[in-house]
């Protein structure tokens, strides 16, 4: 019936749909609307003609049925997208957060990838790394596996499940959390040390200005660090990403 082909092509685009509307990417303001539009209804369909004999039974003719199903797709599918945006969330964070330890938080605004909103240039470099790396390790079909998967974990007849749903929110914020706080210490320890340091030097010889003296030799500091750890700090977003996003 050309209804149940209509309906259950509806279905998979409010899951898969909501995801790419989220989704890190593909979700990001630099993308225009059009583009994830057609991405969202190409990938529906795609998994359609592989998922129709989980979806096609339930799509009923009936209003009511109809209408609690399709809030329930785009539900379970805003979550899917939802806990990979927090982690890139995360990740952008602990860049503005870097970029103020050492010392570069105030040194004009770089272009985000994600958002409209300007941060800092060094904030800005380690999104968009991380982001590109991501890509790079196909992430993307990290997501479509996790929505096929989906379907097994959370079928379309028990609708959404606002419990798990705070559950699985919850552990990948704790998750992400802990990443970014590994990611960053040795920022954090550079930075209470650098200013340890010239806090002590001040105190010897307060007629000289050891703020405006010491930011250059602490950007040059935290730029050499950045330089030798930037290799591990992706590898180690890398690693807490696809274990998270692959798990949901």
């Amino acid at each position: 019936m050309p209804e149940t082909v209509v309906l259950a092509a509806f279905l998979a685009f409010c899951r898969v749909g909501a995801c790419f509307m989220l989704m890190p990417g593909f979700g990001s303001a630099r993308v225009p609307m059009q583009v994830r539009l057609f991405v969202a209804v190409g990938a529906s369909l795609a998994l359609l003609a592989h998922l129709w004999d989980v979806i096609a039974p339930h799509a009923s003719d009936r209003p009511g049925t109809l209408l609690l199903l399709i809030g329930s797709e785009i539900l379970i599918g805003s979550l899917i997208g939802l806990v990979a945006r927090l982690y890139v969330l995360a990740v952008q964070f602990i860049g503005t957060a870097v970029a103020t330890m050492i010392g570069f938080g105030m040194a004009g605004g770089g272009i985000a990838i994600e958002e409209n909103e300007l941060q800092p240039a060094v904030a800005a470099i380690i999104s968009f790394s991380a982001l590109m790396l991501l890509f790079v390790l196909d992430f993307h079909h990290a997501i479509i596996e996790a929505l096929v998967t989906s379907y097994r974990l959370a079928p379309i007849e028990a609708l959404f499940n606002p419990q798990s749903a705070l559950t699985d929110l919850a552990d990948t914020l704790s998750q992400a959390f802990f990443v970014m706080i590994r990611l960053g210490s040795p920022f954090v320890a550079y930075a209470i040390l650098i200013n340890l340091a010239f806090g002590f030097i001040n105190k010897l010889t307060p007629q000289i200005p050891i703020y405006f003296i010491s930011l250059p030799f602490v950007i040059a500091g935290g730029l050499l660090l950045l330089y030798f750890g930037i290799g591990t700090f992706l590898a180690l977003f890398a690693d807490g990403f696809f274990p998270t996003t692959i798990g949901r």
